[in-house]
């Protein structure tokens, strides 16, 4: 699981950085909201913890600017007030989750566990990027004609469009759509990119997919 945390206390963000990739995640730290919305252009991640009181700009307005991009990432706020006005005002906001300062690593740990375990039954019924819509119920690509894919290509066009415009690296991608199959390797990714770029352009869709053989992907059009 890949996290972006975004914390301006130097010590703490230290320390839950280590806790973090301790327990086994990989972490990208920031400290500030704009540097957090800049992150999450660049890069795909399964959780976003947000400070709420931020320089530059703060976690508040970071999500919404991250919600009004399109990403849709499982998003848990930090505050140090224990208001419900905040917390309100955080949900609201596009948060999925808070939690109140000074927290138990321990509790941080546990609930991204959680989040990791309800992940793996999340699913996306509709997504639509330009001129595809995928039904991943049914399985389903549709621009101006449709076409059927395979589970595994679901999955994998399920995770580029969640990520849309993003450079996915091929590992990353195995971590995801691959994780049954601990001997999955970067031939197999590639295999199926260029089935999905064979669908695409079957269906007349002008979304590409870009990148080359063991490197990074990008949904793009």
């Amino acid at each position: 699981m890949k996290i972006l945390l975004a914390e301006d206390e130097p010590q703490l963000n230290h320390v839950t950085t280590v806790a973090l990739q301790s327990s086994g995640y990989e972490v990208d730290s920031v400290f500030n909201g704009q540097e957090a919305v800049d992150m999450t252009k660049k890069n795909a991640y399964d959780v976003i913890i947000l400070d709420i009181m931020m320089p530059v700009m703060d976690g508040i307005a970071a999500l919404k600017e991250i919600r009004a991009n399109g990403d849709r990432t499982y998003t848990m706020m930090l505050t140090a007030k224990a208001e419900v006005d905040d917390k309100v005002t955080g949900l609201e906001s596009g948060a999925d989750d808070y939690l109140t300062k000074p927290f138990s690593l321990k509790e941080l740990i546990a609930r991204l566990r959680s989040q990791e375990r309800r992940a793996d039954d999340y699913s996306n019924d509709q997504l639509e990027y330009d001129d595809i819509k995928l039904n991943t119920n049914k399985q389903l690509l549709e621009s101006r004609n449709s076409i059927s894919l395979s589970s595994r290509e679901t999955d994998l066009l399920q995770y580029l469009l969640l990520n849309k415009e993003k450079e996915i690296s091929s590992n990353e991608l195995l971590n995801h759509v691959w994780k049954d199959e601990p001997d999955a390797d970067s031939e197999i990714v590639w295999v199926y990119i260029s089935y999905l770029k064979q669908k695409l352009a079957s269906i007349q869709s002008k979304i590409q997919i870009e990148g080359e053989k063991g490197g990074s992907f990008k949904l793009t059009k």
